[in-house]
């Protein structure tokens, strides 16, 4: 793995978890994965497991100016829904899991390479670098939930989630969605940005 490992966590199907992550937290439950070969902003995006079994799927509706999505797993139960607010400064996606908890997530703190955000309604609080997909999930009192790893020099995004407390594996996948969502909205955004900027300069 060389240097690169000490700063990235990913590890294919099957594969045993990093190495980093193993020293500090021990092995995980259970490991999970996603690529954006199978991510449409606007269609599904599935999430599998060590044997490519399809564990998770989100299905976003085509046109939807507030981006609603519904998480539903391997026997078509719903999980949870998503949907977007956009406020003046900042914009927040609301989420409600099938159990009826509900938190929130923003964008207003992603000005930093490396930031602290928390996810509001939970009192958890991922840390790293959350627009690279890069980071750690905590609980409340500061134990690790899980952790997120990107790889590194792919055609494709591709992303695996350590879990370590099983128990919110839900939720740590409904908030990967949705930060999915939300960087590709950034990106959609910045991309609009400079094509219109390079209009107006002609």
């Amino acid at each position: 793995m060389g240097v690169f490992s000490k700063y990235h966590r990913f590890h294919e199907e099957g594969e045993q978890a990093n190495v980093n992550n193993v020293e500090r937290f021990g092995e995980p439950a259970r490991s999970l994965y996603t690529s954006s070969k199978v991510f449409s902003l606007h269609h599904r995006i599935e999430v599998t497991d060590d044997a490519g079994q399809v564990v998770y799927r989100a299905e976003s509706k085509a046109i939807s100016l507030h981006d609603r999505t519904q998480i539903f797993d391997a026997q078509d139960n719903l999980v949870a829904k998503m949907w977007k607010k956009i406020l003046t400064l900042h914009e927040r996606h609301f989420i409600e899991m099938a159990d009826g908890t509900d938190f929130q997530l923003s964008n207003e703190l992603w000005h930093l390479v490396k930031d602290i955000t928390n996810v509001e309604g939970l009192g958890w609080q991922l840390r790293g670098n959350i627009m690279a997909l890069n980071f750690e999930l905590y609980d409340v009192d500061g134990s690790i939930i899980a952790v997120i790893g990107q790889k590194m020099f792919s055609l494709h995004d591709k992303y695996c989630i350590d879990i370590y407390k099983p128990e919110h594996e839900q939720k740590v996948i409904t908030i990967l969605i949705t930060l999915q969502h939300m960087i590709r909205d950034r990106e959609n955004a910045a991309a609009a940005s400079s094509s219109s900027s390079s209009s107006s300069g002609n």
